[in-house]
């Protein structure tokens, strides 16, 4: 089981996914997607909070009030009853991207393949208002969360495929234009010569004609 949240203080909302237990957060560190950014507790055992960010949009520039709210409901989803209660706990967050798993690892755990990409909020209490109108927006769903990625990666596929062939065109379009400029200016002059008869022939004609005239 997985819980959606949404978090109406930005325009468009910023939603957000947690699994239920240890076994949910194994296929959601498995199956997130590149605009995830992961949420947790520092050192406190807590749920795993994922925020799926609008496409285009960097983990850098997360809004502050987004922030705030994945802060908060972090804060309380700990697991451990101080980490609810407790003030000034720190939350660490980090692209899913970044996340490391390996085998020697317990269910649940990841590392970080860069830890430079941590950052982190310092929440100094819980704030009631925001717990509550998060909560108010939860939804339980039963996703398979495999298929999800594989039909997500799809769609990105076919995506940059048409962006690829609609690059190809332009760039035959663009090769064809210079070609047909090119031809132009080296014949630019074709058409002052194009006349059937030889310039001096038809100025001998000429002389002809006039002799004839005056015979």
């Amino acid at each position: 089981m997985v819980y959606y949240f949404t978090s109406n203080a930005v325009s468009p909302s910023a939603f957000i996914y947690v699994g239920k237990d240890k076994v949910e957060n194994e296929d959601l560190i498995k199956f997130g997607l590149e605009e995830d950014v992961w949420f947790h507790a520092d050192k406190l055992s807590s749920a795993h909070i994922y925020l799926r960010m609008n496409e285009g949009s960097s983990w850098e520039s997360i809004p502050e009030e987004v922030l705030t709210d994945l802060a908060q409901l972090t804060k309380a989803n700990s697991i451990e009853g101080p980490g609810n209660k407790k003030d000034n706990v720190t939350v660490i967050y980090t692209p899913w991207a970044n996340l490391k798993k390996d085998g020697s690892m317990a269910v649940g755990q990841v590392s970080f393949k860069d830890p430079r990409k941590v950052k982190r909020i310092i929440v100094p209490q819980r704030e009631n208002p925001i717990v509550n109108r998060l909560n108010k927006t939860k939804v339980e769903k039963f996703p398979d969360l495999q298929m999800e990625k594989e039909e997500k990666l799809k769609a990105l596929r076919k995506k940059d495929q048409s962006a690829r062939l609609e690059r190809k065109k332009e760039e035959s379009r663009i090769a064809q234009e210079r070609k047909d400029k090119k031809w132009q200016k080296e014949h630019a002059y074709d058409d002052l010569f194009t006349g059937d008869d030889d310039p001096e022939e038809a100025n001998n004609q000429d002389r002809e004609d006039l002799e004839d005239d005056f015979m």
